[in-house]
């Protein structure tokens, strides 16, 4: 009789404080349904708790009380059971981006086995790596005598999934799922509903003990859940949740249920993070720009340039213009204007992307603002978006977008993104001139009944492909119309800063 393939030890550590004996659990009992336990005897001197549970003939239907409500996160992950046998089980994963405004590019979903399972087999996304060693001689190829652990998707103890390419989408061995195969692309909603999940199924393989009872499965701990060009996301521990009910293609206004469901929730970080965009500011009645500030996405040990330094003012036709042939009109645009240039030049703000904001016109019942977007980087953005959050103030004036689709989600922010499929491309720098992006918004004013500032006119919060841009310190000279007497220092400053992208443009 082979002991280890009866039993389970898991090890606790933690901290005692205030304790003159031992502490122990008051109670330690089996979430399975299927048994009951007694009451759990404590004994101090042995410094055990023990209790028997025995299996219960009688079918258990889980109640309500038994699961926990679901959770509304940036990213919700449902873990559903949709067959289970003593050895193995099915399970569909299905990723949902539920925030506004954010998105996933190229996602890495992450977890770690909890009791040596591997992956059989997967539709609709795959493993990075497969590493069958760890199957054939461990527990699995001692359980699992006469497999084929060559063809097995994934026996590592934290395997990293993928999802497809579109071209996969039809393939009848690995594709063929609905939401599947998109290239590891999460939208928000309310850009493309379509597009706002991702879903893959595989056979799980278990190991004994778990293999003698097919209700008895645990779930994978520890998710993560990463991005090329996003955020950073938490993901919180599984959850056992109410399971999850599909409609039945086969049958019409038919519904079916999970075995189990469990539910992780994923929340961006607040963790502070080097911006990978930022925005300059320009105006209609000043020549030059106000940009973010220099290094504004990270400068390296290495750069030779003036980390501290304030970014060199540049007039706006240079605005589409690399850096590295800027810097013979950006120094005589300085002699002209009479203003200082430091020994050592400032280093750019190195962001892959930036977003100009410009005031167009200012009149005493409406406005309006150009948005272009440069994209400096010869990585293309397919269904980019953007959102930019403006002033009470403002923001209840807006009419809209004339290049752009355009949503108002809530929070005095405007979501936009491409207006057709071939402008739902922000395509990469192409001999030396950035991929751009351009719409002007139109606004209403009622100037006496809101109270109207310069900064109004300018976003608070930029965000592109939801990432938060970084923002420039100060605002442009505003010389004509309306006079701000809230803003006479703000007004008073000159403009002595420019936005740079990866070698510093704008």
């Amino acid at each position: 009789m082979d002991t280890s393939q009866m039993g389970a030890t898991y090890i606790l550590k933690g901290v005692e404080f205030g304790q003159n004996e031992t502490s122990l659990p008051s109670n330690i009992t089996l979430l399975d349904p299927n048994y009951e336990c007694s009451k759990a005897v404590p004994n101090v001197t042995t410094r055990m708790i023990r209790t028997c549970c025995k299996k219960i003939n009688s079918t258990i239907i889980l109640t309500s009380n038994k699961y926990l409500p679901r959770y509304k996160g940036d990213v919700t992950i449902s873990y559903d059971i949709l067959k289970a046998y003593p050895n193995q089980y099915y399970a569909q994963v299905t990723l949902s981006n539920d925030s506004p405004t954010g998105r996933l590019d190229y996602w890495n979903l992450q977890w770690t086995w909890q009791n040596e399972e591997f992956i059989y087999s997967m539709k609709g996304a795959t493993t990075l790596e497969q590493d069958q060693n760890a199957c054939i001689f461990g527990k699995a190829g001692s359980s699992f005598v006469g497999v084929d652990f060559s063809t097995v998707t994934s026996c590592q103890a934290r395997p990293t999934i993928i999802d497809l390419d579109q071209y996969k989408a039809n393939d009848s061995a690995i594709g063929r799922i609905e939401y599947c195969c998109r290239n590891g692309t999460l939208l928000p909603s309310i850009q493309d509903p379509s597009k706002s999940k991702s879903v893959f199924q595989m056979i799980v393989y278990k190991l004994p003990p778990q293999s003698q009872n097919s209700t008895l499965i645990t779930p994978p701990i520890d998710w993560n859940l990463t991005g090329t060009f996003n955020s950073d996301y938490k993901c919180g521990q599984p959850r056992l949740v109410e399971p999850t009910l599909y409609a039945d293609d086969s049958v019409s206004q038919r519904t079916e249920s999970a075995v189990m469901s469990w539910q992780v929730t994923c929340n961006v970080t607040q963790v502070p993070v080097i911006p990978k965009c930022c925005v300059s500011f320009s105006a209609y009645n000043n020549q030059s720009v106000v940009p973010c500030s220099t290094c504004a996405c990270g400068c390296t040990s290495e750069n030779s340039c003036n980390k501290s330094a304030e970014a060199l003012l540049i007039p706006i036709e240079l605005a589409t213009v690399p850096f590295v042939n800027r810097t013979t009109k950006t120094l005589a645009w300085a002699q002209l204007n009479h203003w200082p240039v430091p020994k050592v030049l400032p280093c750019p703000d190195n962001c892959g992307v930036s977003v100009n904001w410009h005031l167009v016109s200012d009149y005493t019942d409406g406005w309006s603002a150009r948005m272009t977007i440069f994209n400096w980087q010869g990585l293309q953005f397919a269904d980019w978006s953007a959102a930019v959050e403006l002033g009470d103030s403002v923001f209840s004036g807006f009419q809209k977008t004339y290049s752009f689709n355009y949503s108002t989600p809530g929070n005095n922010t405007i979501f936009v993104y491409g207006l057709n499929q071939g402008l739902s491309y922000l395509n990469g720098i192409y001999d030396n001139y950035p991929g751009i992006q351009q719409s002007v918004f139109s606004f209403t004013l009622d100037a006496q009944k809101n109270n109207v500032s310069l900064q109004d006119f300018y976003p608070k919060k930029v965000f592109f492909d939801g990432n938060e841009c970084a923002m420039p310190d100060t605002l442009p000279l505003n010389n004509v119309g309306r006079l701000i007497s809230s803003l006479i220092t703000v007004l008073a400053l000159p403009l002595v800063v420019i936005c740079f992208g990866p070698s510093g443009y704008l």
